[in-house]
């Protein structure tokens, strides 16, 4: 049966269902068509549940070092089963109420597999949507006036690496791990790798990470990436880098045996499993690509500031374009196509206004140019540091680890860059990113009353650092 919408969303993870929302909103008669469950890998295989795992690790972390805090108890064991019972009850709560967001919004949802078509006699436009189903009932056909691909990616291998979800994992097998094993490697010192060695970490498991680059996070200002290296291994988690991993070397057994050509040589490594962790690839095969126009680089589709691709009809957000691969960039950017479709031109995002966070112990976020990419470019800089060692409620905590690091450009004072590796960053990177949404100088951010005793004064000492006029060190 045929249907017409203004607009199908080709995807229901989080750029999906946000887009259709606003959508709505809007006035938008809109379909979604999503093969799995509303909320995608983020929801299901990614931010929610390793973030509920590692919430577990970290209350399991915190009562073995109770004593400090003049708490007492004996005998602190984990029962991983009800920390799984605990993310799924998680999972499956948020889910219901995407579910109940879309009965609100009335927005169809499809639960089957879309592939677009080309021009037809449905439409003399590509961009038909033919939804299959697994119990063999007959194709829908969704004829949209605009067709919005947000299908998201999925964990990248190496190629010759043999996936098998038991001995070799991605992070999509590691959140329904049901047992953990006494030891793992991790390949790959990016931000999921070094949350899973944290988080593993945390739970009694021995870790090596191996990294292909000079330093793990390698995206993340310099200073930042020396203190969480610096803060995990005094926790005893191992890092090898600029080791390159030889996928053909991987022998299976009990359990696995890996080389890696480190400094010219090669040297193995042996653990219980191995968590590959190496980035994502888009998930734009066998979606229907082929019957139209639009075009794509390594499997990331092409498009404009607009998120338009080469036919202006069909839009594209979230991972399968590539760029931040972060759930709430898919939100902004499906919120932005489905404005420009309805006739609101904004703007496209800002990539150094959108807040990063790493959510190991300690925590990181960022927003804005690093240092070196802020002299890469040209600015003249100042910077200020300040740590939490001198932040009365990060002493409170028991975590005084950490520094705030603000990068400022001297012809202008405005802030270029703020960096965070502390306790409860992730949580406060907003008000840094408002200030760079804002073009705010360090002068602004410390006339800003930051409350006593709370973590983020570390902010306002930071601004005030940028000009070394810091009160508490």
């Amino acid at each position: 049966m045929a249907k017409s919408y203004d607009l199908v969303i080709l995807g229901g993870g989080t750029g999906g269902y946000v887009a259709a929302i606003r959508a709505s909103q809007l006035g938008l008669k809109t379909a979604i068509v999503e093969k799995d469950k509303l909320g995608g890998t983020c929801l299901h295989r990614g931010c929610i549940p390793s973030k509920a795992l590692l919430r577990t690790a970290e209350v399991f972390a915190t009562a073995k070092d109770g004593a400090k805090y003049g708490v007492l108890a004996q005998d602190i064991t984990l029962d991983y089963k009800k920390a799984h019972e605990r993310k799924n009850a998680i999972i499956n709560q948020l889910h219901r109420g995407v579910t109940m967001l879309m009965k609100k919004g009335k927005i169809d949802v499809y639960n089957g597999y879309g592939r677009i078509l080309g021009p037809s006699i449905f439409s003399p436009l590509s961009g038909t949507i033919s939804v299959e189903y697994e119990d063999g009932k007959e194709n829908d056909i969704l004829i949209p006036d605009k067709l919005l691909i947000a299908t998201g990616s999925r964990p990248r291998s190496l190629p010759g690496l043999d996936v098998d979800g038991k001995l070799v994992l991605t992070s999509d097998d590691a959140v329904h791990l049901e047992s953990l094993p006494a030891s793992i490697l991790i390949v790959g010192g990016g931000v999921i790798g070094v949350e899973w060695a944290s988080l593993l970490n945390d739970l009694g498991v021995d870790v090596t990470v191996i990294e292909y680059a000079e330093r793990i996070v390698p995206t993340e200002d310099e200073a930042i990436s020396r203190e969480l290296q610096k803060q995990l291994e005094k926790r005893g988690i191992r890092f090898v880098t600029k080791a390159k991993v030889l996928p053909e070397t991987l022998q299976k057994g009990a359990g696995v045996t890996i080389q890696a050509e480190v400094n010219g040589e090669n040297q193995a490594f042996s653990a219980d499993q191995l968590l590959v962790s190496v980035g994502r690839l888009p998930n734009t095969e066998d979606i229907g690509l082929a019957n139209t126009n639009v075009k794509t680089e390594k499997g990331f589709i092409l498009v404009n500031d607009a998120y338009q691709t080469s036919e202006s009809h069909i839009y594209a957000i979230g991972d399968c374009i590539g760029g931040l691969q972060l759930a709430h960039v898919a939100s902004h950017e499906g919120i932005k196509a489905v404005e420009h479709i309805a006739g609101k031109h904004t703007g496209p995002l800002d990539a150094t206004l959108i807040p990063k966070c790493i959510y190991t112990r300690p925590e990181i976020a960022s927003v804005g140019l690093t240092e070196k990419e802020a002299r890469d470019q040209g600015y003249d800089v100042k910077v200020g540091k300040f740590s939490f060692n001198a932040i009365g409620k990060a002493l409170v905590y028991g975590e005084s680890d950490g520094f705030v690091k603000i990068v400022a450009d001297k012809a202008t004072d405005d802030v270029l860059g703020v960096h965070m590796i502390g306790p409860h960053v992730t949580d406060m990177i907003s008000e840094a990113a408002l200030a760079r949404v804002l073009d705010a100088t360090p002068w602004e951010i410390a006339e800003t009353v930051h409350p006593h005793p709370t973590l983020s004064e570390i902010i306002g000492e930071a601004a005030l650092a940028v000009d070394g006029l810091a009160i508490h060190s």
